[in-house]
């Protein structure tokens, strides 16, 4: 499985290897035929050769050692001493010859061993002649100690290397067996040498005689069958000899001769001539012999030669050839699929990306063009890349198809996004005009509750407005100040009474971010609300760092595993691009998308209360110091709309009684709070100037700003509200009822609740009427 995934370039290679190693066991099995015809001349050469003229010697010196024993004398003749004296020397030029390096090459394990036990025999020689010289060895001892030295050389013999020819390495057999006939005819002329020098036998050596002669008859005549023809003839010839018919009928006799009888029937000098000629002749035979063996075996050379160079010559010349061949054409197949791989990479990378973003512009894309057809040739390669041109084509079609078809979803979500923000806006000045002359408490609650949820489906559907690609309608001018934002943001949250808004410092934040800035937060906070426990409050708080302004959102939930902190701030910093699946989330890519296009950082982590924190990190260029706390006269901030709910600050969180009555309130100015205000109400704000036609949304600036009166406590440390309070004099009602400074605001009779309401319907009412004077004023100064 894994050389098939493994790659073109390794599977050439290991083809070219393949390949490589069976040439060199073809090359091998041709080799090792020349590579054993080589060592066996070798071995020839430096051991045979020089071995068989010793051999040939130590025979004689064993014969005439024999002849000396038997004869009873113990004095060297000049014979002896001569015949010791040229197997010395022969030995010696052996020993040197098969001591050389390239014959210790050539022999293989099993002759090296034969050969170090001949070394170790004719290191011996020197004793046992020492023991014959002295007497303390008998005729039979010192023929057994000569034959033990001749075995040697014998079994070196067999541990020669045969040739890979069998018929060359039979003839071979068959004339090392004539040879080793040869040695036990030796061992015969040798134990008779013996017997004629004492003149006669005893029954032991006749009958050693008798076994020795029976041996070698039936070794000859083996040998002689297993002969070629071309040296049967000559071994025949050789039987038909003179000396050879002598000996065979002297051994006859010798045979039959009883040892009791006197005198032996044949003499020792015609013996010894007929012997000596016989072993003569029979060593020139076999010499012969294995010289025509020489003969046929040269054509067995030259054919192991010719097949050597067939198969390692040519065969090396084609391996080189195949692996030339492999190597240009993996090259050509491999730069061919490169440039199809390049070719899809681009397609992939660069051009189905590109399209697509050109058509989601709106352009017009020629699909020829970006599409060109790529020219691969005819063969297999050729044809794959003509496929893949089929399948480019295809996809550059339906990646543009797509394209359009999500530039015209996009197209319809903002077209149905401006339809229902401009049905939200007419949906919210209506609920202003019912707000403004509704008196009954009741229906006014009710009223406020239209007038929350019609704030929340405006963010829906600014939602849809971020998520199709454009940037919502509401702008503002001017600077509006950090904590009226983030109150804003809380007005298009749901369980804003759940929310605990913390100082926020006397930062004003830049009107092109605002309208964002309040989407990105309300996004975070219902956020946070939403996957927090009921009974838990969510804390915000800013406040001025180094690179800007620093927002963080606080919940007391569950908190997120860090895999999903992770994915989540990556996909705030980098937002995919929004497809129609997977929209599980889609606040995160709204607020991913509104964070890009301020620069701001978002950034999830996990809280030590066990929740989640966002931290908010708006830029240094989107926030300024506000060097008036509070709006005065034609003063340059502008201020967030009207509909947010109460909040509490200072850590204080707001109460049911204390949103209902902030929030049913309109905005009336204010002058400032005295410094024994612990929670200042929400401060009165002016409404974005919209940028589209379909967004009609419109607010009153506030009026002059009146005396508040000092705020007073309830016993829980919540401000308690005094009816009538800021309303104008004309509309007061002398005798107001004042509520017990120690009465619970949740005790108040409905007689109350509706006067207090009334008052602060006529008092928003006067604020509105003289706000629109000053604008109007105002206006008509400017123009």
């Amino acid at each position: 499985m894994r050389f098939r995934n493994a790659s073109v370039r390794a599977k050439v290679t290991a083809l070219i290897v393949s390949l490589a190693c069976l040439w060199a066991f073809a090359a091998w099995v041709t080799l090792r035929e020349g590579v054993n015809l080589l060592w066996a001349a070798t071995v020839n050469s430096g051991v045979i050769d020089p071995s068989e003229p010793l051999l040939v010697e130590l025979q004689r010196e064993r014969r005439l050692t024999v002849s000396r024993l038997g004869a009873g004398t113990r004095d060297l003749d000049r014979a002896m001493r001569d015949q010791r004296t040229k197997t010395d020397a022969l030995r010696a030029e052996f020993e040197s010859a098969a001591t050389g390096t390239v014959v210790e090459f050539a022999m293989d394990e099993s002759l090296r061993q034969r050969l170090a036990e001949v070394k170790v025999q004719l290191g011996r020689l020197a004793a046992a002649r020492k023991s014959i010289d002295a007497g303390k060895s008998d005729l039979t001892q010192a023929a057994t100690q000569y034959n033990t030295l001749i075995d040697s050389f014998y079994r070196m013999y067999d541990s020669v290397a045969e040739f890979d020819d069998k018929k060359i390495a039979e003839d071979g057999r068959t004339l090392s067996e004539m040879h080793r006939s040869r040695e036990i005819f030796a061992r015969e002329d040798a134990l008779l040498a013996g017997v004629f020098a004492k003149g006669g036998f005893t029954r032991a050596e006749h009958a050693e005689f008798v076994r020795t002669a029976g041996v070698f008859r039936y070794t000859l005549s083996e040998a002689l069958q297993k002969l070629p023809p071309e040296d049967r003839a000559s071994f025949d010839a050789w039987l038909k000899t003179a000396p050879v018919t002598r000996v065979q009928a002297m051994e006859a006799q010798l045979i039959r001769y009883d040892v009791a009888m006197d005198p032996l029937p044949v003499s020792g000098e015609e013996w010894r001539k007929s012997a000596e000629a016989t072993l003569s002749s029979m060593q020139t035979v076999t010499l012969a012999g294995g010289d025509r063996l020489l003969e046929r075996i040269t054509p067995v050379a030259i054919g192991v030669i010719v097949r050597l160079v067939l198969a390692g010559g040519l065969g090396l010349l084609a391996v080189i050839a195949s692996i030339v061949l492999s190597i240009t054409t993996t090259r050509q197949l491999l730069a061919q699929l490169k440039k199809l791989r390049d070719a899809a990479h681009e397609l992939s990378d660069d051009r189905l990306p590109g399209v697509v973003e050109r058509i989601g512009r709106g352009e017009e894309v020629d699909l020829a063009r970006e599409a060109p057809a790529l020219d691969f040739g005819d063969d297999e390669i050729g044809q794959v890349g003509q496929a893949f041109n089929t399948v480019q084509r295809t996809a550059v079609g339906v990646a543009a198809e797509q394209a359009e078809l999500r530039r015209s979803i996009r197209d319809i979500l903002l077209s149905l996004a401006r339809r229902t923000q401009g049905l939200v806006h007419r949906q919210l000045t209506v609920l202003d005009v019912m707000e403004r002359r509704e008196t009954d408490p009741e229906e006014l609650k009710e009223l406020f509750r239209l007038d929350h949820l019609a704030i929340r489906m405006r963010r829906n559907a600014e939602n849809l407005i971020v998520l199709s690609g454009s940037a919502p309608a509401r702008t503002w001018r001017r600077s509006v100040p950090m904590v009226d934002v983030v109150r804003g943001a809380l007005a298009e949250v749901e369980d804003y009474t759940r929310v605990t808004l913390m100082p926020m410092g006397e930062v004003v934040l830049i009107g092109r971010a605002v309208g964002d800035v309040i989407h990105l937060l309300a996004e975070l906070i219902e956020n946070a609300v939403s996957f927090s426990p009921p009974y838990t409050n969510v804390q915000v708080s800013g406040q001025l760092v180094a690179n800007g302004y620093v927002i963080e959102i606080e919940d007391r939930g569950l908190g997120m595993k860090s895999e999903d902190l992770d994915a989540a701030n990556e996909r705030i910093a980098d937002p995919p691009e929004f497809r129609i699946t997977g929209t599980a989330r889609l606040g995160l890519y709204v607020v991913s998308q509104l964070a890009k296009r301020h620069e701001i950082q978002v950034v999830l982590k996990a809280s030590p209360y066990g929740g989640t924190t966002v931290v908010v990190l708006l830029p240094q260029e989107l926030v300024q110091l506000d060097p008036t706390p509070e709006p005065q006269e034609g003063g340059g901030r502008e201020r967030l709309p009207r509909r947010q709910p109460a909040v509490a600050t200072a850590a204080r969180p707001a109460t049911a009684e204390n949103v209902r009555t902030l929030r049913s309130a309109r905005p009336a100015p204010a002058a400032p709070p005295p410094a024994s205000a612990a929670a200042p109400l929400p401060r009165p704000a002016l409404a974005p100037e919209p940028e589209a036609e379909n967004e009609t949304e419109t607010h009153k600036p506030p009026a002059e700003p009146e005396q508040e009166p000092v705020a007073e406590f309830t016993p829980s440390g919540l401000p308690l509200r005094v009816p009538q309070a800021n309303l104008a004099p004309a509309l007061r009602d002398e005798t107001p009822t004042q509520p017990d400074l120690e009465e619970d605001d949740d005790e108040r009779s409905p007689e109350e609740i509706r006067a207090m309401m009334g008052s602060l319907q006529s008092g928003t009412r006067l604020g509105r009427t003289q706000a629109a004077k000053m604008m109007d004023e105002q206006s008509g100064g400017e123009a």
